[in-house]
């Protein structure tokens, strides 16, 4: 029978859940004959991890065979890592991930991350034991060899499992740590990573959420803003581990990659999953269970959804403490001064009309001189390139842009020429190029719209009326129709209101009818200071029990959807939001220049640091790299000067 590749297997007829364990369960049941894995994965992951155990050791006792072992001979792929996975004691399991990790070619920074950051002290202990049971080694000696530097010091301080998880908090302790993290970073010319990693490594999960909400009363920045500010590489990527307030939050954002996918759903089924969920549904606006219908197949697949346990799409509600996260994510979220850092800043010893002769020399006489023009202007900042303009024309007697235009060509044309552009001009220019021709760039309207400020559209519109007499609004209702119409003509007024959020009105604001959704959701979203809007969609949070973002999905459609959701998630971050835009402009086949071009520009003198490391952190893959591997020659160039290094 088991050269046929029959199972064996245990009949229990109670319909346990995956997290819970399952009533009434006997490891001593009837016994039949199956080669059915649709059987094998109902019945392994209905119960939990104890329980399966107690199958490993009744199936011993009964058969004298190694059940592990037997599954690994039946089942092949993803879908056999994952089953036999799930059969292994949660210390053994993190023992084969962490040796899997720093065993062989490379180092999986990644797995040593996400296991050592999110374990507590009997967890750490007990992986130490069973991995020196399973491979006969000492795991601080493995990682000593296999890592280097601040890193891993800081992986040596969470691998003691000395944390303390008393739940004593010293309120003047929780004052001075704030106080030492600020002068160890912020207040100080380069960082003190000794004083991050002695802190951040010892204290108790409640102590450094209080140290934290007390380092942004010091600072008004976050203690993740400041993390990436002074910390890099896979040393920054750890602390931003142990440092997240909302440790659920880390698991969504560590790609999905068939390994991790497993790891995660297997380490967190019996812990945190359902707020897990909800955190993946809060940043990508699609819930777990699809994401994994729609990126897996087969038996595979059905394990992970059994696992996953629901697809939050349906229900459009949060669990209960789901619903906490979320309330609070908003609160920080509106206590957050974003630190907004740029790439290019203006050259030191600048002089105009030393600059005007080099371009012109790059451009005279036969063949033009590519790499001259890019190191000039890529490296200028739009003040110093608007005084270059004027200097080429008093001094030389011709058109900058018109040279520009008549040497280069195709993308880096049209890449130097925006950049030669004042900001206005170049939104105004953008503004056209998404409303001519045959058809209408409806997302780049919406992202202009959604991220400039009320003096930037009014600048953009003087500029557009300059250039092509006829005002910017004309365009628009000529172009556009219905609510999306109403929606961005209402944006290009420029007159959002600024300033805090009204605490009374936000409350009115929050409680919306499904009556007059849609035409509340414009009034409300297209008019009010992203601050009050923060507090708005916490408040939406209190009185629905839903997110915004998910309401939006569910009951808009089209562009309408596209713009409102736009302004949630720039209100909510908008780096994260410009970031997401590079990343869709450069997926999968071909790439949309013209959008890339766009926010390379625009956001470079602004913001395009902070996008970096936002692309960096969702994405997984830095923007230099992307933008490496999607484009080429002197374009390429560019826009990795724009783009200011790699993460």
């Amino acid at each position: 029978l088991w050269k046929k590749k029959f199972f064996i297997l245990l009949v229990v007829k109670t319909r346990g859940c995956w997290n819970v364990p399952l009533p009434r369960f006997k490891t001593q049941s009837t016994l039949f004959l199956c080669s059915d894995k649709e059987a094998i994965l109902d019945l392994i992951t209905s119960r939990n991890n104890a329980q399966r155990q107690e199958v490993i050791t009744a199936y011993k006792n009964s058969f004298g065979k190694d059940l592990i072992e037997d599954l690994k001979y039946e089942l092949t792929g993803k879908f056999e890592r994952l089953i036999v996975s799930l059969m292994r004691a949660p210390a053994y399991h993190d023992a084969k991930e962490i040796h899997d990790a720093i065993k062989g070619v490379g180092t999986n920074e990644k797995c040593l991350i996400e296991v050592l950051a999110s374990r507590n002290n009997k967890q750490m202990h007990e992986m130490v034991t069973a991995y020196k049971d399973a491979y006969g080694s000492d795991l601080e000696e493995d990682v000593i060899v296999d890592t280097s530097g601040h890193f891993k010091k800081m992986l040596i301080v969470l691998l003691q499992g000395s944390r303390d998880e008393s739940g004593v908090v010293d309120a003047s302790l929780v004052e001075q740590d704030a106080l030492d993290l600020f002068a160890a970073g912020e207040e100080q010319w380069g960082t003190d990573e000794a004083k991050f990693i002695m802190i951040l490594g010892n204290r108790s999960v409640t102590h450094l959420r209080m140290v934290f909400d007390e380092y942004q009363k010091i600072t008004e920045l976050s203690i993740e803003d400041s993390i990436k500010n002074e910390l890099s590489g896979d040393f920054e990527r750890l602390m931003l581990a142990v440092g997240k307030k909302h440790s659920l939050c880390y698991f969504q954002g560590l790609g999905t990659a068939d390994n991790t996918l497993i790891r995660i759903m297997i380490s967190r089924s019996e812990i945190d999953m359902l707020d897990i969920r909800e955190c993946f549904r809060l940043r990508y606006e699609k819930s777990l269970y699809n994401m994994i219908k729609d990126d897996t197949s087969g038996d595979y697949k059905r394990t992970l959804l059994n696992l996953c346990g629901g697809d939050d799409d349906l229900a459009g509600e949060f669990f209960p403490e789901a619903a906490q996260i979320a309330y609070k994510m908003w609160e920080l979220s509106a206590m957050t001064k974003v630190q907004l850092r740029p790439t290019v800043r203006p050259a030191a010893n600048f002089d105009p009309a030393a600059d005007a002769q080099a371009l012109r020399k790059a451009m005279k006489g036969f063949g033009t001189d590519e790499d001259a023009i890019i190191d000039i202007v890529a490296q200028r900042s739009n003040a110093q390139r608007q005084e270059i303009r004027q200097t080429f024309k008093s001094l030389l007697g011709r058109d900058l842009m018109k040279d520009l235009k008549s040497e280069l060509s195709k993308n880096l044309e049209r890449l130097i020429i925006g950049l030669m552009l004042t900001p206005a001009e170049f939104d105004a220019k953008m503004m056209k190029k998404a409303m001519e021709g045959a058809g209408t760039d409806e997302h780049a309207l919406i992202e202009i719209l959604v991220t400039r400020s009320n003096d930037e559209i009014q600048a953009m519109n003087a500029a557009y009326q300059a250039a092509y007499k006829k005002t910017l609004e004309e365009a628009i209702q000529s172009d556009t129709s219905g609510l999306f119409c109403r929606i961005l003509v209402s944006l290009v007024q420029g007159a959002r209101e600024e300033g805090p959020a009204d605490l009374e009105r936000a409350d009115a604001d929050a409680q919306v009818k499904s009556d007059d959704m849609k035409v509340k959701f414009m009034s409300i979203l297209c008019t009010r200071s992203f601050p009050h809007l923060r507090k708005v969609f916490q408040e939406f949070v209190r009185f629905s029990n839903k997110d915004i973002e998910q309401i939006i999905k569910k009951e808009m459609s089209g562009d309408v959807k596209n713009t409102f959701y736009a302004i949630v998630c720039s209100v909510k971050n908008q780096p994260s939001y410009l970031a997401d835009r590079l990343y869709k402009a450069m997926k999968g086949l071909g790439t949309d220049d013209r959008a890339l071009i766009r926010i390379m520009v625009s956001r470079s003198e602004i913001d395009l640091f902070t996008i970096r490391k936002e692309f960096k952190e969702t994405h997984d893959v830095s923007l230099h790299e992307f933008i490496q591997g999607d484009t080429s020659g002197d374009y390429r160039k560019t826009l990795l000067i724009l783009c200011g290094g790699e993460d």
